[in-house]
């Protein structure tokens, strides 16, 4: 009743702020999931192997000795070392470890005995440089989990570029225009000799193609053999 006695404007502006607090609810309650889907991702079990798309927390490490990785290729800057129980070879990760110098994607593409469950290492070229990162925490991101590319976390950029040409596809669609099934066909153009194209004549039946004469009925008509006067 108290609602009802109110003026129209009154009653517009209490049925916006009800909408209003509905919408700040839904969006606290969707980040507060979020927040503690990623803190369970990160106190999960360390032997627990990550999803694609899992937000983890590792011991970071640099290390510049070697020549060749476990996975038979060069050492270079981007290459990490990691528990392959966790992290196997040829995974992609997004690494934050607090120092734009350092972060980035990497490929774990080595292993090692001393790199064991939530423990990633990174590979450095100066060896000074490596002992200078010391030990550190990590915030680590799977894209992709090995070698499968199905096992791969869609990012942001791909996801845009998927609408997008989602997006144009149904614009085509909706801009082309088939052609009707009842519209009939387009009939060739009639020879000029008055044919049908194939030699016969396109004359309709019943139609005479003999042109009319031209002698004046006034002019007086040849005798015939039959009404010359005999001969004497």
């Amino acid at each position: 009743m108290a609602f009802t006695s109110l003026s129209p404007t009154r009653r517009t502006i209490v049925a916006l702020l009800a909408v209003l607090v509905v919408v700040v609810w839904a969006y606290e309650t969707r980040m507060l999931d979020s927040g503690y889907t990623a803190w369970l991702e990160m106190v999960r079990s360390e032997d627990e192997t990550p999803a694609p798309g899992a937000h983890l927390v590792f011991d970071g490490t640099a290390y510049c000795k070697g020549l060749t990785t476990a996975a038979g290729v060069s050492v270079r800057r981007g290459i990490a070392a990691a528990d392959p129980k966790l992290l196997p070879v040829g995974t992609v990760v997004t690494l934050a470890t607090g120092d734009p110098e350092y972060n980035g994607v990497y490929t774990i593409m080595d292993t090692g005995p001393k790199v064991q469950g939530r423990h990633i290492d990174l590979y450095l070229w100066n060896c000074n440089e490596a002992l200078a990162f010391g030990r550190r925490r990590i915030e680590v991101t799977v894209l992709r989990l090995g070698w499968d590319p199905r096992a791969s976390s869609p990012s942001l950029i791909d996801r845009l570029f998927r609408r997008r040409e989602l997006a144009r596809r149904a614009e085509a669609s909706r801009n082309e225009k088939p052609e009707s099934e009842d519209t009939p066909p387009h009939a060739p153009a009639p020879p000029a000799d008055g044919s049908d194209g194939f030699g016969a004549d396109a004359t309709a039946p019943g139609t005479s193609t003999h042109e009319p004469s031209t002698v004046s009925e006034d002019e007086p008509k040849p005798a015939s053999a039959e009404t010359a006067p005999p001969t004497r």
